[in-house]
C-alpha cells in the first residue's frame, strides 16, 4: 500500500506508469513523512531512486542510518540514541533499577531491546520482563492477537516493577490500550505503572477507541520533540471545515468518524446516521481523538514544510541568476529538479514564526531538544500534556536531562509519591549490597559494613575505609573526625602529675638545702657527703625529666625524654649502689688484718657511679645513632582518637635501657640486703634495702601496666613509675636523716656514731 501510494505521487495520474513522468504541470519536488519508521523506509526506497528529498517527522529505524541507501532522507527528529540516553538518565534520576520493557514484535523492537538492554546493564539497571506487543495489522486481526496475549498479562501486574519503558511506535499504544481494555472485561487486576515512552507515542485513537478509558496512562512520562505554537494556529484549527479543501477526502473521512455523522447525500447515507452540518466544533472532541494544540509531530511537519520552502526559494534564486547570466533568459520555476534541492536543504538555516532556529547537522538530522512531558488524564476522558523537563542532546555529559520533580503527577496508585521500582528494598547507609546467587545483579541482600568501614549512600556495592584522620560512627554511615589525644598540661591527669613532679622537685631541693647547711655534721659526713649530693641532684633531675613526657610530643622531646630518664635514673641507682658498697667495704675494712682497706675510699665510689651511668649513656647513644625516637600518630589503637606519641624507634633498645637500670637496682638491693644488719648507727643499708625494694617493685609492675595501657595512659604509667620510684628513694634514704638532723639533733653526734648496738 505504501509503495502504491508513493508511485501514485510520482506519476500524478490515475494509473501507475513507473519510471515515467506523465504530468508536465505537476512537478513533485519533495516528500514529508511519515510518522512510522516502517512507512518512511518504504517511501524512501522509491524516493531515493529519484534523489527526491524526503523529510520524515516520525521515528527513525536503524536501517535508515545507511547513508548510501537513504542519502535523500532528512530527519526532523534527532537520532533515537539520544532518547535512549535520556531514558537511562531518567531511570537513574529516580533510582529505578528493576524495570519492564515493552516493544513491538518487529525488527525495530528487536533493535530497541538489544540497544536498551546493553545500556541498562552498563548503568546498573535490570530488566524484570520484556513484553512484545503485536505488529501493525488490521483491527480484527489485531484484537485477536491481543486476546492471545492476555495469558502474558500477569507480568505487567508485578508489584516490584513499577516503571515500564515503552518503545513508542504507534502500534505500541494501540495494542496496550486494547490489552488493558480487554483485561478489565476479563476482570483482570488493573495496571498502575509509571510508563516512560519515546517520542513517537501519541493518543491517536481510532473510532472504536474513542470512549476507552486512558486512566492507566495517568502520570506517564514521554520524550516529545520540543514544540511551540505558531501565531494564529488556534484560529487556523477553529476555521477547519469539512469542505474547505476540494478533493481532500482525508478531512471528510476524519469528520465523519469524529462526529459520527455522514457528509454524503441522503441517497448514499447509512441508516440511523445523522447528516453532518459542517459546523461541528473540533474543540468539542476529546483530546484522545483530536488535539487543538500544536503537538511535537505537527511542529515537525510545520518546520519541514518551511525547510522545503526556504530551500526551494534558495534554489530558485540561484537557478534564476545562473540562467539569466548564462542564457540571458529567465528560468521557469517548474524546471527545477528534486535533486537540485539537496545542496540548499542541507545548508538551510532560518528562524520560524516563533523565533526558533531550524537547521540540519552533518547527518541530516534536525538540531532540536526534547521536552519531558507528563501526561495527566482528566475525569472527562481527556488529558493534558505538562512539560516538566528537557532533554538536550548537545549538553555536556551528565547534564543532558533536567527535570522538575515538584511538577510531576504520578499514577493515582502511588498516592503522589515517587514510585519505587527495585527488585528489593534499598540497602541504606551502613550496609552494602551482597549478590543473590542465581538472580540478576539488581537483586541483592544487604550486609552490614565490617568493623572499621562505612557506606554513606544507598545501595553501595562495597563499604570503604574512612580517611586516617577520621573513624566510623556507631551506625557505620558517616566518618567522624578523630580527636587528637595526648597527655596535656590542661587536663586533670596532666595537671595532677605536673603538680606531683614539681612538689617532689621542691622537696628534693629543700632536702638538698638541709644537707648542705648541715654538711659538717656526722650524719651527713658518715655516708660520703659527695655521693649524697650526687644522689639528691640526680633525683631532682629524675623528677624534672618526667615533665618531658607531658604535652604534645615533638621531635626534641621524643629524643630527650627516654634518654634523660635512663641516664639520670642510672646515675641515681649507681650512686645508691656506690653508697651501699662503700658501707660494706668500710665495715669489712675495720676488722683486724683485713685486705679490703686499700679499696676503701672515694675512688671506688666515684668509679662505680661513673661506670654505671656511662654504660647507660653508651646504650642511649647507640639507640640515638641507629634507632632514634620520633613523633608519631597512632590511628588504630583507640577508636575515635589520634594518639600523638613518641615512637621509640626500637622496642629492644627501650627495654635494654630499662633492663640495665633494673640490673643496677637488683645489684643495689642485693648488696644492701646483706648489709642491712651491720651495727653502725648511721648505716644506710637498711634504708637503701627498703628503697630498692620499692624501686624494684615499681619497675617490675611497670612492664605489664605499660604494655596493657594505650595512648596518654601509657605515658601516665611511665611518669607515675618515675615519680613513685624516685619518691621511694628520696623518702626511704633521706627522710630518716632529715628527721635526725632537724628534729633530733642530739643524735647527730660522733658519740652516737661510734656507739654499738
Amino acid at each position: 500500500m505504501t509503495y502504491k501510494a508513493t508511485l501514485n505521487l510520482l506519476t500524478r495520474q490515475y494509473r501507475l506508469v513507473p519510471n515515467f513522468q506523465c504530468d508536465a504541470w505537476s512537478n513533485l519536488i519533495a516528500l514529508i513523512g511519515a510518522l512510522a519508521s516502517e512507512t518512511s523506509a518504504n517511501v524512501a526506497t522509491i524516493s531515493a531512486i529519484y534523489k527526491m528529498p524526503q523529510l520524515t517527522y516520525g521515528s527513525i529505524s536503524p536501517v535508515q542510518d545507511d547513508k548510501v541507501l537513504f542519502s535523500s532522507l532528512y530527519k526532523m527528529v534527532p537520532h533515537e540514541a539520544h532518547q535512549y540516553k535520556g531514558l537511562v538518565r531518567l531511570l537513574r534520576h529516580f533510582r529505578w533499577t528493576w524495570i519492564g520493557l515493552v516493544a513491538v514484535d518487529d525488527d525495530n523492537g528487536d533493535q530497541f531491546l538489544q540497544t536498551m538492554e546493553s545500556m541498562l546493564s552498563q548503568n546498573g539497571i535490570c530488566c524484570a520482563f520484556i513484553f512484545r506487543t503485536a505488529k501493525r495489522t488490521y483491527m480484527e486481526e489485531l484484537i485477536d492477537m491481543v486476546l492471545r496475549q492476555l495469558d502474558k498479562y500477569q507480568v505487567l501486574t508485578d508489584g516490584k516493577t513499577n516503571a515500564c519503558v515503552v518503545y513508542g511506535e504507534i502500534p505500541s499504544l494501540q495494542v496496550l490500550r486494547i490489552l488493558l481494555f480487554f483485561a478489565t472485561m476479563y476482570t483482570l487486576p488493573p495496571v498502575g505503572k509509571a510508563w516512560i515512552v519515546t517520542s513517537q507515542w501519541d493518543f491517536d485513537s481510532v473510532s472504536i477507541q474513542r470512549l476507552w478509558d486512558i486512566e492507566s496512562f495517568h502520570g506517564a512520562l514521554s520524550f516529545t520533540v520540543h514544540s511551540k505554537e505558531p501565531p494564529g494556529f488556534q484560529t487556523f484549527v477553529e476555521s477547519i471545515k469539512p469542505f474547505w479543501a476540494k478533493g481532500d477526502g482525508f478531512i471528510q473521512n476524519f469528520w465523519e468518524q469524529a462526529f459520527s455523522c455522514s457528509l454524503r447525500d441522503s441517497t448514499g447515507n447509512v441508516e440511523s446516521m445523522e447528516t453532518c452540518t459542517g459546523q461541528e466544533k473540533l474543540e468539542s472532541l476529546l483530546q484522545t481523538f483530536f488535539e487543538m494544540r500544536m503537538t511535537g509531530h505537527s511542529y515537525n511537519i510545520y518546520n519541514a514544510a518551511y525547510a522545503v520552502a526556504h530551500a526551494l526559494h534558495a534554489t530558485y534564486m540561484f537557478t534564476s541568476k545562473y540562467e539569466l547570466l548564462v542564457k540571458g533568459e529567465r528560468a521557469a520555476f517548474h524546471n527545477i529538479q528534486p535533486w537540485q534541492l539537496h545542496g540548499f536543504l542541507k545548508n538551510t538555516m532560518f528562524n520560524n514564526s516563533v523565533g526558533e532556529s531550524v537547521y540540519f547537522d552533518t547527518n541530516q538530522e534536525l538540531i532540536v531538544d526534547f521536552d519531558v512531558t507528563n501526561w495527566v488524564t482528566l475525569p472527562n476522558g481527556s488529558f493534558d500534556r505538562v512539560k516538566v523537563g528537557r532533554l538536550d542532546p548537545q549538553a555536556p555529559a551528565g547534564k543532558e536531562l533536567t527535570i522538575n520533580v515538584d511538577q510531576l503527577v504520578w499514577h493515582r496508585s502511588f498516592n503522589q509519591v515517587v514510585p519505587l521500582s527495585v527488585c528489593n528494598d534499598n540497602c541504606y547507609p551502613g550496609y552494602s549490597r551482597k549478590k543473590k546467587e542465581g538472580e540478576k545483579f539488581c537483586c541483592y541482600n544487604c550486609a552490614p559494613c565490617p568493623e572499621g568501614m562505612i557506606s554513606n549512600q544507598k545501595d553501595m556495592d562495597v563499604c570503604f575505609i574512612c580517611p586516617e584522620d577520621q573513624y566510623p560512627n556507631q551506625d557505620k554511615n558517616q566518618c567522624i573526625p578523630r580527636i587528637l589525644s595526648y597527655l596535656s598540661y590542661k587536663e586533670p591527669l596532666g595537671i595532677f602529675l605536673t603538680v606531683l613532679a614539681v612538689s617532689f622537685s621542691v622537696i628534693t631541693v629543700l632536702i638538698l638545702a638541709v644537707v648542705i647547711k648541715h654538711h659538717d655534721t656526722p650524719m651527713v659526713k658518715a655516708n660520703n657527703r659527695t655521693l649524697t649530693y650526687v644522689l639528691l641532684i640526680s633525683l631532682l633531675l629524675c623528677f624534672l625529666c618526667s615533665l618531658l613526657f607531658i604535652g604534645q610530643p615533638g621531635k626534641a622531646t621524643c629524643l630527650l625524654r627516654q634518654m634523660a630518664f635512663g641516664i639520670v635514673f642510672s646515675l641515681s641507682v649507681s650512686t645508691v649502689l656506690a653508697k651501699t658498697i662503700t658501707v660494706v667495704l668500710a665495715f669489712i675494712a675495720t676488722k683486724p688484718g683485713s685486705r679490703m682497706r686499700k679499696w676503701v675510699g672515694k675512688r671506688l665510689a666515684y668509679g662505680i657511679v661513673l661506670s654505671g651511668s656511662l654504660t647507660e649513656g653508651a646504650i642511649c647513644m647507640v639507640w640515638l645513632a641507629h634507632f632514634p625516637p620520633f613523633p608519631d600518630a597512632d590511628m588504630h589503637s583507640v577508636i575515635g582518637e589520634i594518639i600523638m606519641e613518641c615512637n621509640e624507634g626500637s622496642a629492644s633498645m627501650f627495654y635494654s635501657v630499662l633492663g640495665y637500670m633494673g640490673f643496677l637496682g637488683i645489684a643495689s638491693f642485693t648488696v644492701a640486703f646483706f648489709a642491712r644488719k651491720l651495727p653502725d648507727s648511721f648505716n644506710e643499708a637498711k634504708f637503701i634495702t627498703f628503697s630498692m625494694l620499692v624501686f624494684c617493685s615499681v619497675w617490675l609492675s611497670f612492664v605489664p601496666a605499660y604494655l596493657s595501657s594505650k595512648g596518654k595512659y601509657m605515658v601516665a604509667v611511665e611518669i607515675f613509675s618515675i615519680l613513685s620510684s624516685g619518691a621511694g628513694l628520696l623518702g626511704s634514704i633521706f627522710f630518716p636523716k632529715c628527721y635526725i638532723i632537724i628534729l633530733r639533733p642530739e643524735l647527730n653526734s660522733k658519740e652516737h656514731l661510734i656507739r654499738r648496738s
